[in-house]
């Protein structure tokens, strides 16, 4: 992982909400988690043996079945101020994953991310939040492989409290994380947080 992940966070995916200041209304806003998808609800019971890490391979497509994510991915790298870059605003349905960071499925910890909304609508991420501990990430990559995530967790964190070595930090086995916005919304500010998905790798097809 690239030393230059300190302070990420806050700008790791477009949090302006156009949809929701278009709409003006706080009843469209995306799911959060529940305080029972957290790490400190307890560990998943239905969490399988992690499995071995893969060699290196770009991921070309992400799936999230419970929520009807189903993607193309593209390579994402650091813009101003190490904030990691983000999807095209136009695309409702891409995901990027750090390309100078871990592949999905490689041993540590690979950094996917994609924008919640945008001015048409719901994009990508948009039911982040409603992800549950146990639920199956699917990710195909280059190599013909397909590696299996389950999510051990569900957090949503403020700005200015964004946890950059819990998500970023490196690990000992092939983890991923999904990352959006959201954690409440201001017509002033846009979304005040980020939505992340904890997963580890427990299989490949």
């Amino acid at each position: 992982m690239s030393t230059k992940r300190k302070g990420w966070g806050i700008a790791v995916a477009a949090c302006a909400g156009i949809w929701l200041v278009q709409n003006g209304s706080e009843n469209v806003t995306p799911p959060v988690p529940s305080a029972a998808e957290a790490f400190a609800a307890g560990p998943n019971a239905h969490t399988d043996a992690a499995a071995d890490p893969l060699p290196p391979s770009a991921p070309l497509r992400l799936r999230i079945p419970e929520i009807d994510v189903d993607t193309p991915m593209m390579e994402l790298g650091l813009g101003r101020n190490d904030a990691l870059d983000v999807p095209p605003a136009s695309d409702r349905n891409i995901a990027g994953w750090y390309k100078d960071g871990t592949p999905p499925g490689a041993k540590g910890t690979a950094i996917v991310a994609g924008h919640v909304d945008n001015a048409q609508g719901p994009a990508v991420f948009y039911a982040l939040g409603a992800l549950k501990k146990g639920n199956r990430i699917e990710v195909d990559r280059q190599d013909g492989r397909t590696a299996v995530f389950t999510v051990d967790a569900v957090e949503v964190y403020e700005n200015e409290r964004f946890p950059d070595e819990k998500v970023y930090g490196e690990a000992d086995r092939a983890e991923l994380r999904v990352i959006t916005c959201g954690g409440g919304f201001s017509k002033k500010t846009g979304y005040r947080g980020n939505v992340v998905a904890f997963g580890h790798l427990i299989g490949v097809r």
